[in-house]
C-alpha cells in the first residue's frame, strides 16, 4: 500500500502524512514542483524512516496553484528533465538521513499523460534512469508506461487505486464525476479485494481488464484518507494478506502477497 505525501507547503498544511504513516508500506514524496518544499521533503523522510515505510519521489508539473492537476504542455526533454531533477532533490535530502529512494511514481496531470501518451511515457522513464537505474517504476496498469519501464530497462510496480474508480478502458474516471473518488472505507476494502481476488482492474460498470496488480495507492489530500485506510488495511489484515514494501534490488519484496 502507498500514499501520495509530503503535500503541504510552507505554511499550508495537506493532509495528515503523521495518522496516515503507520497504515501503509511506502510513501509518494512530492518534490517541491506540484507541492511540498525541502522542509516538508526532510520532515516526511523522517516520519517514513521512523514508520520503517520505504520511500519513492513523486514528481508533478511545475503547478502549486492547481495541485498539479493541470495539464502543461512540454517537449519530451523537458519533461525528462523535470523528472530527474525532482527525483534527485528527493535523493539529497534522503542520502543525508541515511535512507535510500527506492521508486518514483508520477504525480496528476504528469501520470495521466503518460498513462495514454508513449512519449511521455519514455520521456518519464528516460527521466527516472537518468537518475537511477535501480529505481522502480510505480505506473498505472495496462498503460504506457508500463510499456515505457520495459523499454528503459526498468522494473515496473503494476499500481492500482484503492479510493478511485475505474472506467471501462482502465483509465480513473475523471474526478468530475459523482462517483470517482471512493470516500466509504468498506467500499475501497470491497474493491481492492474484489481486484486482487479476481488478478483484475474492476471498473465501475462491471468491466474486468486482467492485469498484474502489486501496490494500491491512498490519496492523503483526501479528508477521509485515514478512514479509507484504516478501513483497507484492516481487511487485508483479517484475510491474511501480508502488507510489504516497494523496494528496489537489496530492499524488501514488491507488491502484496
Amino acid at each position: 500500500m502507498n500514499a501520495d505525501m509530503g503535500e503541504s507547503f510552507g505554511p499550508y498544511r495537506m493532509g495528515d502524512d503523521q495518522a496516515l504513516m503507520p497504515y501503509v508500506s511506502s510513501a509518494n514524496i512530492a518534490c517541491g514542483m506540484h507541492a511540498g518544499d525541502p522542509n516538508v521533503m526532510a520532515a516526511t523522510i523522517d516520519l517514513a524512516r521512523e514508520h520503517g515505510v520505504t520511500i519513492g519521489a513523486h514528481p508533478g508539473f511545475g503547478d502549486l496553484h492547481g495541485f498539479g492537476r493541470r495539464r502543461i504542455p512540454m517537449t519530451p526533454p523537458e519533461i525528462e528533465h523535470l523528472v530527474t531533477y525532482q527525483i534527485g532533490a528527493l535523493q539529497a535530502l534522503a542520502a543525508g538521513r541515511d535512507v535510500r529512494v527506492e521508486f518514483v511514481k508520477p504525480h496528476g496531470a504528469l501520470n495521466n499523460m503518460a498513462h495514454e501518451e508513449s512519449d511521455v511515457a519514455d520521456a518519464v522513464a528516460r527521466g527516472i534512469r537518468a537518475a537511477s537505474r535501480d529505481l522502480l517504476f510505480v505506473a498505472n496498469c495496462l498503460s504506457e508506461m508500463t510499456r515505457a519501464a520495459d523499454r528503459a530497462g526498468l522494473q515496473v510496480v503494476h499500481e492500482a487505486y484503492a479510493d478511485r474508480r475505474y472506467a471501462p478502458d482502465g483509465r480513473l474516471l475523471p474526478r468530475s464525476a459523482p462517483e470517482a473518488v471512493i470516500r466509504d472505507p468498506a467500499d475501497a476494502a470491497r474493491q481492492v479485494l474484489a481486484m486482487l481476488d479476481a488478478g483484475c482492474l474492476i471498473a465501475a460498470d462491471g468491466t474486468r481488464l486482467s492485469t498484474p496488480i502489486d501496490t494500491f495507492c491512498l490519496h492523503a489530500d483526501e479528508a477521509t484518507a485515514l478512514e479509507v485506510a484504516k478501513g483497507v488495511r484492516g481487511e487485508l489484515d483479517r484475510t491474511g494478506i501480508a502488507v510489504v514494501a516497494i523496494a528496489g534490488p537489496g530492499g524488501s519484496r514488491i507488491g502484496l502477497t
